[in-house]
Protein backbone atom coordinates (compact mmCIF):
# COMPACT_ATOMS: atom_id res chain seq x y z
CA UNK A 1 0.00 0.00 0.00
CA UNK A 2 1.62 3.57 -0.94
CA UNK A 3 0.20 6.38 -0.15
CA UNK A 4 1.64 9.75 -1.13
CA UNK A 5 3.71 10.86 1.59
CA UNK A 6 1.79 13.89 3.10
CA UNK A 7 1.69 16.52 5.80
CA UNK A 8 -0.75 16.66 8.14
CA UNK A 9 -2.54 19.37 7.18
CA UNK A 10 -2.42 18.05 3.77
CA UNK A 11 -3.79 15.22 4.24
CA UNK A 12 -6.38 16.96 6.88
CA UNK A 13 -7.28 19.23 3.61
CA UNK A 14 -7.39 15.68 1.51
CA UNK A 15 -9.75 14.25 4.12
CA UNK A 16 -11.81 17.49 3.93
CA UNK A 17 -12.37 17.37 0.62
CA UNK A 18 -13.26 13.98 0.03
CA UNK A 19 -15.32 14.49 2.83
CA UNK A 20 -17.44 17.21 0.65
CA UNK A 21 -17.81 14.84 -1.54
CA UNK A 22 -18.94 12.40 -0.22
CA UNK A 23 -21.08 13.96 1.99
CA UNK A 24 -21.93 17.43 1.39
CA UNK A 25 -25.01 17.12 0.23
CA UNK A 26 -26.89 15.02 3.17
CA UNK A 27 -24.53 17.25 5.74
CA UNK A 28 -25.87 20.64 4.66
CA UNK A 29 -29.57 19.35 4.88
CA UNK A 30 -29.39 17.94 8.09
CA UNK A 31 -25.79 19.02 9.90
CA UNK A 32 -27.08 18.26 13.42
CA UNK A 33 -27.59 14.86 12.40
CA UNK A 34 -23.89 14.20 10.95
CA UNK A 35 -22.51 16.15 14.20
CA UNK A 36 -23.93 13.14 16.19
CA UNK A 37 -22.17 11.05 13.21
CA UNK A 38 -18.71 12.26 13.55
CA UNK A 39 -18.87 12.46 17.46
CA UNK A 40 -19.38 8.42 16.89
CA UNK A 41 -16.24 8.48 14.70
CA UNK A 42 -14.25 10.52 16.85
CA UNK A 43 -14.57 7.94 19.81
CA UNK A 44 -11.80 5.10 18.09
CA UNK A 45 -9.77 4.78 14.88
CA UNK A 46 -12.14 1.85 14.34
CA UNK A 47 -15.18 3.95 14.32
CA UNK A 48 -13.73 6.51 12.36
CA UNK A 49 -12.59 3.08 9.96
CA UNK A 50 -15.94 2.54 10.14
CA UNK A 51 -17.51 5.58 8.53
CA UNK A 52 -15.26 6.68 6.26
CA UNK A 53 -15.31 3.96 3.48
CA UNK A 54 -15.26 7.36 1.08
CA UNK A 55 -11.50 8.11 2.47
CA UNK A 56 -10.49 3.90 1.67
CA UNK A 57 -11.70 4.08 -1.96
CA UNK A 58 -9.95 7.04 -2.36
CA UNK A 59 -6.94 6.05 -1.42
CA UNK A 60 -6.72 2.76 -3.29
CA UNK A 61 -7.35 4.88 -6.40
CA UNK A 62 -4.44 7.07 -5.86
CA UNK A 63 -2.26 3.08 -6.22
CA UNK A 64 -2.03 2.34 -9.78
CA UNK A 65 -5.11 0.72 -11.29
CA UNK A 66 -5.29 -3.19 -11.57
CA UNK A 67 -2.77 -5.17 -8.98
CA UNK A 68 -2.44 -8.35 -8.06
CA UNK A 69 -4.72 -11.27 -8.77
CA UNK A 70 -6.86 -8.97 -10.61
CA UNK A 71 -7.49 -9.34 -14.20
CA UNK A 72 -10.48 -8.66 -16.52
CA UNK A 73 -13.09 -10.97 -14.54
CA UNK A 74 -11.76 -10.53 -10.99
CA UNK A 75 -12.05 -7.26 -10.72
CA UNK A 76 -15.47 -7.51 -11.91
CA UNK A 77 -17.31 -9.33 -9.12
CA UNK A 78 -19.83 -8.36 -6.67
CA UNK A 79 -18.46 -6.87 -3.70
CA UNK A 80 -19.57 -6.22 -0.36
CA UNK A 81 -18.02 -2.80 -0.60
CA UNK A 82 -17.77 -2.10 3.15
CA UNK A 83 -16.40 -5.37 4.45
CA UNK A 84 -15.17 -4.84 8.30
CA UNK A 85 -14.99 -7.05 10.95
CA UNK A 86 -17.80 -5.70 12.55
CA UNK A 87 -20.04 -6.19 9.08
CA UNK A 88 -21.05 -9.34 10.04
CA UNK A 89 -23.67 -10.49 12.01
CA UNK A 90 -27.03 -12.89 12.09
CA UNK A 91 -30.32 -12.76 9.80
CA UNK A 92 -33.69 -15.42 9.58
CA UNK A 93 -32.87 -16.23 5.52
CA UNK A 94 -36.11 -17.12 3.36
CA UNK A 95 -36.59 -20.43 4.46
CA UNK A 96 -36.58 -19.68 8.10
CA UNK A 97 -33.20 -20.61 8.99
CA UNK A 98 -31.03 -18.53 11.58
CA UNK A 99 -28.07 -17.85 9.81
CA UNK A 100 -24.53 -15.90 10.48
CA UNK A 101 -22.79 -14.46 7.61
CA UNK A 102 -22.16 -11.05 6.42
CA UNK A 103 -24.96 -8.28 6.58
CA UNK A 104 -25.43 -4.72 5.89
CA UNK A 105 -25.15 -4.13 1.53
CA UNK A 106 -25.45 -0.52 1.77
CA UNK A 107 -22.24 -0.46 -0.34
CA UNK A 108 -22.56 -3.08 -2.31
CA UNK A 109 -21.35 -2.99 -5.72
CA UNK A 110 -19.00 -4.35 -8.54
CA UNK A 111 -15.31 -4.37 -8.36
CA UNK A 112 -12.22 -5.89 -7.46
CA UNK A 113 -12.52 -8.53 -5.07
CA UNK A 114 -9.65 -8.14 -3.32
CA UNK A 115 -10.63 -4.42 -2.19
CA UNK A 116 -13.11 -6.59 0.21
CA UNK A 117 -10.42 -8.29 1.29
CA UNK A 118 -7.85 -5.17 1.79
CA UNK A 119 -10.69 -3.31 4.03
CA UNK A 120 -11.44 -6.38 5.93
CA UNK A 121 -7.73 -6.83 6.64
CA UNK A 122 -7.31 -3.57 7.54
CA UNK A 123 -10.05 -3.69 9.74
CA UNK A 124 -8.40 -6.37 11.74
CA UNK A 125 -5.37 -4.63 12.07
CA UNK A 126 -7.24 -1.78 14.31
CA UNK A 127 -9.11 -4.09 15.85
CA UNK A 128 -5.74 -5.89 16.96
CA UNK A 129 -4.42 -2.66 17.80
CA UNK A 130 -7.07 -2.06 20.04
CA UNK A 131 -6.85 -5.08 22.32
CA UNK A 132 -2.92 -4.55 22.04
CA UNK A 133 -1.82 -7.21 19.81
CA UNK A 134 1.78 -7.11 18.48
CA UNK A 135 2.19 -6.67 14.87
CA UNK A 136 3.16 -10.66 14.26
CA UNK A 137 -0.21 -11.71 15.70
CA UNK A 138 -1.98 -8.94 13.43
CA UNK A 139 0.29 -10.70 10.78
CA UNK A 140 -0.80 -14.16 12.09
CA UNK A 141 -4.29 -13.17 12.28
CA UNK A 142 -4.40 -11.89 8.35
CA UNK A 143 -2.65 -14.74 7.51
CA UNK A 144 -5.40 -17.16 8.96
CA UNK A 145 -8.30 -14.97 7.23
CA UNK A 146 -6.55 -15.52 3.70
CA UNK A 147 -5.99 -18.99 4.23
CA UNK A 148 -9.72 -19.80 5.34
CA UNK A 149 -10.86 -17.70 1.80
CA UNK A 150 -8.40 -19.81 -0.06
CA UNK A 151 -9.38 -23.04 1.04
CA UNK A 152 -13.03 -21.66 0.84
CA UNK A 153 -12.63 -20.33 -2.79
CA UNK A 154 -10.86 -23.35 -3.82
CA UNK A 155 -13.36 -25.82 -2.22
CA UNK A 156 -16.52 -23.81 -4.30
CA UNK A 157 -13.93 -23.24 -7.67
CA UNK A 158 -13.68 -27.56 -7.33
CA UNK A 159 -17.10 -28.82 -6.93
CA UNK A 160 -17.58 -29.01 -3.11
CA UNK A 161 -21.21 -29.73 -2.38
CA UNK A 162 -23.46 -27.36 -0.94
CA UNK A 163 -23.14 -29.55 2.70
CA UNK A 164 -19.52 -30.09 2.30
CA UNK A 165 -19.49 -26.47 2.84
CA UNK A 166 -22.43 -24.98 5.23
CA UNK A 167 -23.46 -21.89 6.02
CA UNK A 168 -22.70 -20.64 9.44
CA UNK A 169 -26.00 -22.37 11.30
CA UNK A 170 -27.29 -23.25 15.14
CA UNK A 171 -25.67 -27.05 14.48
CA UNK A 172 -22.41 -25.82 12.29
CA UNK A 173 -21.50 -22.15 14.45
CA UNK A 174 -19.13 -22.09 16.75
CA UNK A 175 -17.92 -19.88 19.68
CA UNK A 176 -18.81 -16.15 19.48
CA UNK A 177 -20.59 -16.65 16.03
CA UNK A 178 -22.76 -19.23 18.07
CA UNK A 179 -23.38 -16.68 20.90
CA UNK A 180 -24.79 -14.34 18.61
CA UNK A 181 -26.76 -17.30 16.53
CA UNK A 182 -27.99 -18.45 20.43
CA UNK A 183 -28.82 -14.82 21.37
CA UNK A 184 -30.43 -14.11 18.26
CA UNK A 185 -32.81 -17.23 18.53
CA UNK A 186 -33.42 -16.23 21.98
CA UNK A 187 -35.71 -12.53 20.32
CA UNK A 188 -38.87 -12.40 19.18
CA UNK A 189 -41.06 -10.60 17.17
CA UNK A 190 -43.24 -10.03 20.11
CA UNK A 191 -39.97 -8.02 22.00
CA UNK A 192 -39.70 -6.24 18.82
CA UNK A 193 -43.68 -5.23 18.46
CA UNK A 194 -43.68 -3.97 21.98
CA UNK A 195 -40.42 -2.15 22.32
CA UNK A 196 -42.00 0.16 19.03
CA UNK A 197 -45.76 -0.32 18.96
CA UNK A 198 -48.40 -0.01 21.11
CA UNK A 199 -52.07 -1.45 21.26
CA UNK A 200 -54.85 1.43 20.69
CA UNK A 201 -58.76 0.11 19.87
CA UNK A 202 -57.79 -3.30 19.61
CA UNK A 203 -55.06 -2.63 16.81
CA UNK A 204 -51.63 -2.16 16.63
CA UNK A 205 -50.36 1.03 15.80
CA UNK A 206 -46.91 2.70 16.15
CA UNK A 207 -45.95 4.23 19.95
CA UNK A 208 -45.31 8.03 19.97
CA UNK A 209 -41.68 9.25 21.11
CA UNK A 210 -38.48 6.98 20.38
CA UNK A 211 -37.54 8.91 17.42
CA UNK A 212 -40.70 8.21 15.44
CA UNK A 213 -41.93 11.40 13.68
CA UNK A 214 -45.77 11.85 12.78
CA UNK A 215 -46.52 12.79 9.50
CA UNK A 216 -48.70 15.31 7.74
CA UNK A 217 -51.00 13.87 5.07
CA UNK A 218 -49.49 14.84 1.83
CA UNK A 219 -46.22 12.95 3.03
CA UNK A 220 -48.06 9.97 4.46
CA UNK A 221 -49.76 9.99 1.03
CA UNK A 222 -46.20 9.89 -1.06
CA UNK A 223 -44.87 7.14 1.37
CA UNK A 224 -47.95 4.83 0.66
CA UNK A 225 -47.35 5.62 -2.53
CA UNK A 226 -43.89 4.61 -2.54
CA UNK A 227 -44.95 1.58 -0.59
CA UNK A 228 -47.71 0.44 -3.34
CA UNK A 229 -44.21 0.70 -5.89
CA UNK A 230 -42.40 -1.60 -3.87
CA UNK A 231 -44.87 -4.26 -3.88
CA UNK A 232 -44.30 -4.52 -7.59
CA UNK A 233 -40.66 -5.49 -6.92
CA UNK A 234 -41.27 -8.38 -4.29
CA UNK A 235 -40.29 -11.65 -5.72
CA UNK A 236 -43.97 -13.98 -6.40
CA UNK A 237 -42.97 -16.82 -3.86
CA UNK A 238 -42.43 -13.67 -1.05
CA UNK A 239 -45.81 -13.88 0.75
CA UNK A 240 -49.14 -15.93 0.33
CA UNK A 241 -51.47 -14.38 2.16
CA UNK A 242 -52.48 -10.48 0.60
CA UNK A 243 -53.39 -9.36 4.06
CA UNK A 244 -50.07 -9.45 4.70
CA UNK A 245 -49.38 -6.39 2.71
CA UNK A 246 -52.10 -4.47 4.79
CA UNK A 247 -50.89 -1.02 6.74
CA UNK A 248 -51.28 -0.22 9.76
CA UNK A 249 -49.75 2.53 10.64
CA UNK A 250 -46.62 4.58 9.22
CA UNK A 251 -44.19 6.94 11.14
CA UNK A 252 -40.87 9.07 9.85
CA UNK A 253 -37.52 8.56 11.54
CA UNK A 254 -34.20 10.03 11.14
CA UNK A 255 -31.29 8.56 10.30
CA UNK A 256 -28.42 9.32 12.90
CA UNK A 257 -26.02 6.26 12.60
CA UNK A 258 -22.36 5.95 11.49
CA UNK A 259 -23.78 4.94 8.15
CA UNK A 260 -27.22 6.12 8.31
CA UNK A 261 -26.93 10.04 9.01
CA UNK A 262 -29.09 12.28 7.57
CA UNK A 263 -30.85 9.76 5.46
CA UNK A 264 -34.38 10.13 5.82
CA UNK A 265 -36.49 6.96 5.93
CA UNK A 266 -39.81 5.48 7.19
CA UNK A 267 -41.28 2.60 9.20
CA UNK A 268 -44.63 0.49 8.10
CA UNK A 269 -46.40 -1.52 10.24
CA UNK A 270 -48.00 -4.19 8.25
CA UNK A 271 -50.60 -7.36 9.55
CA UNK A 272 -48.29 -9.43 8.68
CA UNK A 273 -49.18 -13.45 7.95
CA UNK A 274 -52.04 -13.87 10.32
CA UNK A 275 -54.72 -11.47 11.98
CA UNK A 276 -52.90 -12.46 15.66
CA UNK A 277 -51.23 -8.95 16.54
CA UNK A 278 -47.84 -10.55 17.67
CA UNK A 279 -47.70 -11.56 14.29
CA UNK A 280 -47.01 -8.05 12.69
CA UNK A 281 -44.19 -6.80 11.12
CA UNK A 282 -42.48 -3.42 10.35
CA UNK A 283 -40.62 -2.65 7.47
CA UNK A 284 -38.24 0.54 6.83
CA UNK A 285 -38.45 2.47 3.72
CA UNK A 286 -34.59 4.53 3.68
CA UNK A 287 -32.94 6.85 0.86
CA UNK A 288 -30.24 4.54 -0.18
CA UNK A 289 -27.15 5.81 -0.92
CA UNK A 290 -24.33 6.34 -3.77
CA UNK A 291 -21.67 3.35 -2.49
CA UNK A 292 -18.54 4.54 -2.08
CA UNK A 293 -16.55 2.16 -4.14
CA UNK A 294 -18.83 3.59 -7.29
CA UNK A 295 -17.21 6.80 -7.58
CA UNK A 296 -14.30 4.73 -8.69
CA UNK A 297 -15.37 2.09 -10.95
CA UNK A 298 -15.83 3.68 -14.41
CA UNK A 299 -17.06 1.05 -16.26
CA UNK A 300 -20.75 2.40 -17.94
CA UNK A 301 -22.47 -1.25 -18.30
CA UNK A 302 -21.79 -1.24 -14.26
CA UNK A 303 -23.78 1.57 -13.76
CA UNK A 304 -26.15 1.50 -16.35
CA UNK A 305 -26.99 -1.76 -14.95
CA UNK A 306 -29.27 -0.25 -12.15
CA UNK A 307 -32.23 1.92 -12.48
CA UNK A 308 -31.28 3.68 -9.21
CA UNK A 309 -29.27 3.41 -5.70
CA UNK A 310 -32.50 1.07 -3.98
CA UNK A 311 -32.25 -1.24 -6.96
CA UNK A 312 -28.91 -1.47 -6.89
CA UNK A 313 -28.58 -2.27 -2.93
CA UNK A 314 -31.53 -4.47 -3.42
CA UNK A 315 -30.08 -6.58 -6.78
CA UNK A 316 -26.71 -7.07 -4.66
CA UNK A 317 -28.11 -7.84 -1.91
CA UNK A 318 -29.94 -10.59 -2.99
CA UNK A 319 -26.48 -11.95 -5.30
CA UNK A 320 -24.66 -11.66 -2.32
CA UNK A 321 -27.38 -13.09 0.01
CA UNK A 322 -28.68 -16.76 -0.14
CA UNK A 323 -32.40 -16.58 0.91
CA UNK A 324 -31.99 -13.19 1.35
CA UNK A 325 -35.22 -11.34 3.48
CA UNK A 326 -38.26 -11.82 1.56
CA UNK A 327 -39.18 -8.45 2.00
CA UNK A 328 -36.33 -6.57 0.72
CA UNK A 329 -37.55 -4.71 -2.52
CA UNK A 330 -36.92 -1.41 -3.78
CA UNK A 331 -39.04 1.42 -4.42
CA UNK A 332 -38.56 5.72 -5.10
CA UNK A 333 -39.65 8.64 -3.27
CA UNK A 334 -39.59 12.36 -3.81
CA UNK A 335 -36.88 11.11 -7.11
CA UNK A 336 -34.43 9.32 -4.88
CA UNK A 337 -34.33 5.04 -4.72
CA UNK A 338 -35.21 3.56 -1.75
CA UNK A 339 -34.09 0.40 0.32
CA UNK A 340 -37.04 -1.40 1.75
CA UNK A 341 -36.31 -4.29 4.13
CA UNK A 342 -37.92 -6.17 7.31
CA UNK A 343 -36.81 -4.64 10.81
CA UNK A 344 -35.55 -7.95 11.59
CA UNK A 345 -35.95 -9.24 15.39
CA UNK A 346 -33.40 -11.82 14.92
CA UNK A 347 -30.62 -9.71 13.96
CA UNK A 348 -27.87 -10.08 16.58
CA UNK A 349 -24.38 -8.40 15.46
CA UNK A 350 -20.43 -10.36 16.25
CA UNK A 351 -19.77 -8.47 19.33
CA UNK A 352 -16.04 -8.42 19.62
CA UNK A 353 -15.74 -6.80 23.28
CA UNK A 354 -15.20 -9.90 24.82
CA UNK A 355 -13.39 -11.74 21.87
CA UNK A 356 -9.81 -11.08 23.63
CA UNK A 357 -8.36 -14.60 23.84
CA UNK A 358 -5.91 -14.57 20.53
CA UNK A 359 -7.03 -18.53 19.69
CA UNK A 360 -10.49 -17.49 19.49
CA UNK A 361 -9.90 -14.31 17.68
CA UNK A 362 -7.76 -16.23 15.13
CA UNK A 363 -11.23 -18.68 15.05
CA UNK A 364 -13.39 -16.07 14.52
CA UNK A 365 -11.04 -14.56 11.75
CA UNK A 366 -10.49 -17.78 10.41
CA UNK A 367 -14.64 -17.92 9.94
CA UNK A 368 -15.27 -14.79 8.65
CA UNK A 369 -12.66 -15.66 5.75
CA UNK A 370 -14.90 -18.42 5.13
CA UNK A 371 -17.74 -16.59 4.67
CA UNK A 372 -16.29 -13.50 2.22
CA UNK A 373 -15.33 -16.47 0.18
CA UNK A 374 -19.11 -17.97 0.31
CA UNK A 375 -20.34 -14.45 -0.36
CA UNK A 376 -17.88 -13.76 -3.60
CA UNK A 377 -19.19 -17.18 -5.17
CA UNK A 378 -22.70 -16.62 -4.51
CA UNK A 379 -22.88 -13.45 -6.59
CA UNK A 380 -22.23 -15.12 -10.52
CA UNK A 381 -23.79 -16.80 -12.93
CA UNK A 382 -26.02 -18.41 -10.58
CA UNK A 383 -27.41 -15.49 -8.88
CA UNK A 384 -30.31 -14.76 -11.89
CA UNK A 385 -28.61 -11.25 -12.55
CA UNK A 386 -26.20 -11.16 -16.18
CA UNK A 387 -24.18 -8.46 -14.79
CA UNK A 388 -21.92 -10.94 -13.88
CA UNK A 389 -21.94 -13.93 -15.99
CA UNK A 390 -19.22 -16.28 -15.11
CA UNK A 391 -18.09 -18.23 -11.85
CA UNK A 392 -16.86 -15.99 -9.51
CA UNK A 393 -14.99 -18.65 -7.46
CA UNK A 394 -13.37 -20.18 -10.35
CA UNK A 395 -11.93 -16.97 -11.58
CA UNK A 396 -11.04 -15.92 -8.15
CA UNK A 397 -9.10 -19.61 -7.51
CA UNK A 398 -7.30 -19.30 -10.68
CA UNK A 399 -5.85 -15.90 -10.22
CA UNK A 400 -4.59 -16.80 -6.51
CA UNK A 401 -3.27 -20.18 -8.06
CA UNK A 402 -1.18 -18.31 -10.25
CA UNK A 403 0.78 -16.52 -7.03
CA UNK A 404 -0.18 -18.75 -3.99
CA UNK A 405 2.83 -17.34 -2.03
CA UNK A 406 2.20 -13.65 -2.40
CA UNK A 407 -1.58 -13.69 -1.59
CA UNK A 408 -1.22 -13.59 2.53
CA UNK A 409 1.24 -11.21 2.13
CA UNK A 410 -0.09 -9.08 0.06
CA UNK A 411 -2.87 -8.58 2.29
CA UNK A 412 -1.26 -8.43 5.70
CA UNK A 413 1.60 -5.56 4.16
CA UNK A 414 -1.79 -3.91 3.24
CA UNK A 415 -2.82 -4.74 6.65
CA UNK A 416 -0.32 -2.54 8.35
CA UNK A 417 0.31 0.04 6.39
CA UNK A 418 -3.30 1.00 6.04
CA UNK A 419 -4.28 0.28 9.27
CA UNK A 420 -1.53 2.79 10.47
CA UNK A 421 -2.72 5.00 8.47
CA UNK A 422 -6.20 5.35 9.63
CA UNK A 423 -4.57 5.40 13.08
CA UNK A 424 -3.06 8.65 11.99
CA UNK A 425 -6.38 9.95 10.11
CA UNK A 426 -8.55 9.28 13.41
CA UNK A 427 -6.12 11.54 14.99
CA UNK A 428 -5.99 14.56 12.22
CA UNK A 429 -10.13 14.02 11.79
CA UNK A 430 -10.16 14.43 15.63
CA UNK A 431 -8.44 17.67 15.62
CA UNK A 432 -10.44 18.37 12.50
CA UNK A 433 -13.60 18.48 14.23
CA UNK A 434 -12.59 19.94 17.31
CA UNK A 435 -11.08 23.05 16.14
CA UNK A 436 -14.31 23.63 13.60
CA UNK A 437 -12.80 22.45 10.54
CA UNK A 438 -15.71 20.76 8.84
CA UNK A 439 -17.09 22.84 6.87
CA UNK A 440 -21.08 23.14 7.30
CA UNK A 441 -20.38 22.09 11.47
Amino acid sequence: MSVPQLNDEQRGEEILSVFDTAFGELLAADPAAFRVKFRKMAASAFAFYRGTACLFYHDLDAEKRGGPYLDERTSRVWIHGDLHAENFGTYMDATGRLIFNVNDFDEAYVGPFTWDLKRFSASIALIGYAKALGDDQITELVEVYAGAYRERIHALATGAKSDEVPPFTLDTAEGPLLDALRDARSLTRFGLLDSMTEIRDFERRFAPGGGSIELDAATRYKVLAAFDGYLETLPETSLARPDSYRVKDVVGRRGIGIGSAGLPSYNILLEGHSDALENDVVIYIKQAQTPAVSRHITDPAIRDYFQHEGHRTVISQRALQQHADPWLGWTELGGAGQLVAEISPYAVDLDWSDVDDFEEIAAVVADLGRATATMHSAADDTSGESLVPFSTERAIDAAIAADEEGFAGLLTDFAHSYGARARADHQTFVDLFRNGRIPGL
